[in-house]
């Protein structure tokens, strides 16, 4: 969850002309309040002439704030990381360097999350502003939560609740380690040690983390069996999360509302719900809501004996929370690597200042050589042993790492190297076997014009529509990685070039089919294609992206959206 830093009176205060107070109210004002935020935004463009090089820098920050809240991270990360790492402001680095932690939290990117929030734990005590210190705290206590390091994330977000000055900082607070406490299943959560929470955000209005709380309260009395209680709680704050637009938190009281209907036995009502939170999930299939969802959509089949329905849901279950797991086994992974690689350096710091003690001790080794020498190298032996532990260790948890980091992060197939990998193996195993293999290359035609015209939301979703159409035509033996960009690579293996080519065409029928969604209303959409076969190219994998490679590009100077194979002959298709 992004962290806003909120202010209760900016919601209602008028809005100024002035472009200090504007920076200062939109600074204060949730981005989820998309009114007021909307239209001081609005006026600090109109301003835009009139401000300082600084509050310049500040508006860059709000503009990528916004553009966060709305999900475009691809666009908001770059901004922030670079305020972050070049504005010479102090306090605006701290700031972009905590939603900075946020966004990589939101894209599964862990480690990289974890090496960001050293050095602002770093600058934290040099923070004064109580607003800054509250935003620090808040992404440090989410972000050990995610990693399940709840003993950190409860002792963080108790000194936020000691810093708190209002109502919203404590209402954050009190989320934060009550949320600690309930993923922990520790036992000290109860209702008594809710009842603080519950005041203080009762106060703080119907900001993010205000309903949040509202949802954690329910999910308790879930947890308790107080489904009454649960799903008053839940059909109270529904409509404000609906209003307040954040899709993660939507689900999440979606998919929660499905469960307690299910088990209130209220089949059809579970139904509703659990469809509408796989909709607001369309873009994250991996969470732990979208399982939720999955679960209760193949509990209802089973109960009406749709017992084809149920399978499907089941496996769509099984898929979605294997993901989910992946994900915490990632956070948990990440979180070790980052403490492994300060605990090394410790170490050598550690092994220094032995050696610099010995070498004090130079004086001492003509009365005690013998003694002394023994001891020296069962502390050396300790010393390597030491080290060559830590770096198996730290060898080991990278190639855990690795092995998760095989899959290109927009499509779900192989990435670039490894599909590289695959096929050379592949390939030596047809050359070895003597079977028929060819390699294609697609290349989504005009597919940049897609991304200044219309997004790069829509750019995504084209790129991965495309990918499924594809899927469709593929077998599991079949090997189908993206290579960089809009061009995508597939080694089909034992099978003939007539039923290639066939195949090949039936893809660049589908791609043209592909929809672009609401968003790209209009969106044409078409692919050129590259053949090349092991028959005539030979089994090097270099050879055959090289003549896939020319067969795509004359599939491009004739006019696109075609099929073209390698040695001049290829199929004259119908373009779309």
């Amino acid at each position: 969850m992004l962290s806003p830093v909120t202010d209760a009176a900016a919601a209602t205060a008028p809005i100024s002309n002035d472009p200090t107070q504007l920076l200062r109210q939109a600074e204060n004002v949730e981005p989820s309040n998309h009114a007021v935020f909307n239209e001081l935004m609005a006026r600090l463009d109109k301003v835009s002439g009139r401000l300082s090089p600084q509050q310049k820098l500040h508006l860059r920050y709000l503009s990528a704030r916004r553009l966060a809240f709305a999900g475009n991270y691809a666009a908001a990360l770059p901004a922030l990381t670079a305020l972050a790492d070049q504005t010479t402001d102090p306090v605006l680095a701290f700031r972009a360097s905590a939603n900075v932690v946020d966004l990589l939290v939101a894209q599964s990117r862990y480690e990289e999350a974890f090496v960001r929030l050293n050095p602002l734990l770093d600058q934290l005590p040099k923070m004064k502003e109580n607003d800054v210190r509250i935003q620090g705290l808040t992404a440090t206590a989410q972000l050990y939560t995610e990693a399940g390091q709840y003993d950190a994330s409860i002792r963080y977000a108790d000194q936020l609740i000691k810093e708190s000055i209002d109502a919203q900082s404590a209402c954050r607070g009190w989320f934060l380690k009550s949320d600690a406490l309930f993923e922990s299943g520790s036992p000290q959560l109860s209702a008594d040690q809710l009842h603080d929470g519950t005041e203080a955000c009762g106060k703080a209005g119907d900001t993010l983390f205000a309903l949040s709380f509202q949802y954690l309260l329910a999910s308790f009395d879930v947890r308790q069996g107080r489904l009454d209680s649960a799903i008053r709680l839940l059909q109270a704050s529904y409509p404000k999360v609906l209003r307040a637009g954040f899709p993660p938190q939507v689900a999440e009281f979606e998919s929660t509302l499905a469960k307690v209907h299910l088990k209130r036995d209220e089949p059809v009502l579970a139904a509703k719900f659990a469809n509408q939170a796989l909709a607001t999930n369309a873009n994250r299939p991996y969470s732990e809501s979208t399982a939720r969802a999955y679960h209760v959509l193949y509990e209802v089949a089973n109960r009406d004996g749709d017992d084809r329905a149920a399978l499907a849901n089941l496996e769509k279950f099984v898929v979605t929370n294997d993901g989910y797991m992946d994900r915490l086994s990632a956070k948990a992974l990440a979180y070790q690597i980052v403490e492994q690689k300060v605990l090394v350096k410790k170490l050598q710091v550690e092994e220094l200042d032995k050696k610099n003690k010995l070498l004090g001790m130079q004086g001492e080794l003509d009365r005690k050589e013998v003694e002394t020498g023994r001891l020296y190298i069962l502390l050396l032996l300790l010393v390597l042993a030491s080290i060559g532990l830590w770096a198996y260790r730290i060898k080991r948890s990278q190639l855990k790492f690795m092995k998760l980091a095989r899959r290109d992060g927009l499509t779900g197939i192989f990435n670039r190297q490894h599909f590289v990998n695959e096929a050379e193996r592949l390939l030596h195993y047809c050359r070895k076997s003597g079977r028929d293999a060819c390699l294609v290359l697609l290349d989504l035609d005009h597919f940049k014009q897609v991304n200044d015209n219309h997004g790069h939301a829509v750019g995504d979703r084209v790129l991965r529509r495309a990918v499924e159409a594809c899927q469709k035509h593929l077998r599991s033996t079949d090997l189908f990685g993206r290579l960089g960009g809009e061009e995508f690579g597939m080694l089909l293996p034992e099978c003939g070039l007539e039923q290639v080519l066939q195949r090949v065409e039936q893809m660049r029928l589908a791609v043209a089919r592909v929809p672009a969604g609401e968003a790209g209303s209009g969106v044409v959409v078409s692919a050129s294609f590259g053949v090349a076969a092991a028959a005539s190219s030979g089994y090097e994998l270099r050879q055959l992206m090289t003549d896939a490679d020319d067969a795509l590009y004359r599939a491009k100077r004739e006019g696109r959206n075609r099929v073209s194979l390698f040695d001049s002959r290829r199929i004259q298709p119908n373009v779309v």
